[in-house]
């Protein structure tokens, strides 16, 4: 999506809605850097200053993180995931996973219930997409893949706010997973999703229930966090 030069005088509030909206359409995802300074004033025709300030609001909204000798980057896609990313980043590890397993459990069970044909093409899409990416031994594209199936499962939930809760804690699923499954994928031991995805499709609530409630402790990380994860030597 391009960027325009805005035309009225809200200039610094027009220009925080337009990168707002390259982080939400997501044009500019998390993770990625955003154009330099420099590039932004060229691409919106307006002072550095204005450039700078937006980019400060955003960052001070939680959507951005300045990085000095390194530049921008997308650090969540709302404000409300902003805060939620700020609020549990150091959280430990068990309650992440318990959340998650609360959530998507309760997600999957809606969603062998409400799922549609989009849906179940979009299931059998995705689940392709995260073992390939595993295939391939590159942990990130593995991530995202992983996210984005388990998103698809509560989006086919058709529970608006369930959904919107869920896109906002995505960014800190992620990160728990990036550090879960570290840099090295063992090609033999990724955690089944397709148990999970043929329950939903056959309707069956309670066994996709059951499925994604265990996931967050599928894959857990090595030694020690492992031990704490599973509650094994409590």
């Amino acid at each position: 999506m391009p960027l325009t030069s805005p035309r009225r005088s809200a200039l610094v509030d027009q220009v925080i809605a337009q990168l707002r909206n390259q982080i939400t359409s997501g044009e500019w995802p998390v993770g990625s850097r955003i154009p330099t300074e420099p590039e932004l004033v060229e691409l919106l025709g307006v002072a550095r200053n204005t450039v700078r300030e937006a980019v400060r609001a955003l960052a001070h909204n939680g959507l951005l993180d300045i990085r000095q000798g390194s530049g921008t980057y997308v650090l969540a896609t709302s404000e409300l995931a902003g805060v939620m990313h700020r609020r549990f980043a150091g959280a430990d590890p068990r309650h992440v996973a318990e959340l998650r397993s609360t959530l998507e459990s309760s997600a999957a069970r809606l969603a062998a219930e409400r799922r549609g044909a989009r849906d179940l093409v979009q299931l059998d899409v995705l689940l392709a997409r995260r073992e390939q990416a595993w295939a391939s031994g590159d942990a990130e594209l593995f991530v995202a893949a992983d996210v984005a199936l388990h998103m698809a499962v509560v989006a086919a939930s058709h529970n608006d706010v369930l959904i919107g809760l869920y896109a906002d804690l995505g960014d800190l699923m992620a990160d728990w997973l990036r550090t879960d499954v570290g840099t090295e994928l063992d090609p033999a031991s990724l955690p089944d999703h397709a148990r999970l995805v043929e329950a939903v499709r056959r309707g069956d609530g309670d066994a996709a229930a059951s499925e994604a409630a265990g996931h967050p402790f599928a894959c857990p990380a090595r030694g020690e966090a492992r031990r704490s994860l599973t509650g094994a030597g409590d």
